[in-house]
């Protein structure tokens, strides 16, 4: 299978703890990925691709994965809202903090390195289909084929890719201001 990436943006918040469990049951890889190394250092958990062929060079980076690890406090019920009514006893709302793996960013910021960067979508997208939170946008070219993905809070979703003559124009008639023609600049 051939494919690449071109556009890829990413907001995907989930447990570091799910995180950990679905690479340690041994999930089905695409075929070029033997394995995917985790490893963290300070707020940052970096997925690397292991590569299946030998011939690749121990030099070549391959792709990883990069994501912040936040601290969150989780309620088990919803909080009470400031300013309501007074009482006398708050009782305390249990909670425990919560690791969690934040894949933000664009394509560069997630998704780095060219070696097996196609293949580590794919591993990107399998992990967006586990979160609850946030999503995942990209446009790949899979097979000479360009195809839009779009997964919402774990749920893939209608997605397409529009080719427009001239974006920046059409944009700009529609939302923006042509200052070279108005009158209420001197």
């Amino acid at each position: 299978m051939s494919g690449r990436v071109y556009r890829l943006h990413s907001t995907l918040e989930l447990p570091l703890e799910d995180v950990q469990e679905y690479f340690e049951g041994d999930p089905d890889l695409p075929p070029e990925i033997a394995d995917v190394t985790l490893t963290r250092r300070n707020n940052t958990l970096i997925l690397k691709a292991v590569s299946e062929d030998e011939n690749l060079s121990k030099y070549t980076p391959t792709a990883q994965l990069k994501a912040s690890v936040t601290e969150t406090r989780v309620y088990e019920e919803e909080p009470p809202r400031a300013g309501g009514p007074w009482q006398e006893e708050e009782e305390e709302i249990p909670s425990e903090l919560v690791e969690f793996a934040c894949f933000k960013g664009d394509r560069e910021t997630v998704l780095q390195n060219t070696a097996l960067q196609y293949p580590m979508f794919l591993v990107l997208r399998d992990i967006a289909r586990m979160a609850e939170k946030g999503t995942l946008t990209a446009i790949v070219e899979e097979d000479d084929e360009l195809k839009a993905t779009r997964i919402v809070e774990g749920e893939d979703r209608p997605a397409s890719v529009e080719v427009v003559e001239n974006p920046s124009q059409s944009q700009a008639e529609k939302n923006g201001v042509n200052w070279r023609d108005n009158q209420f600049i001197s």
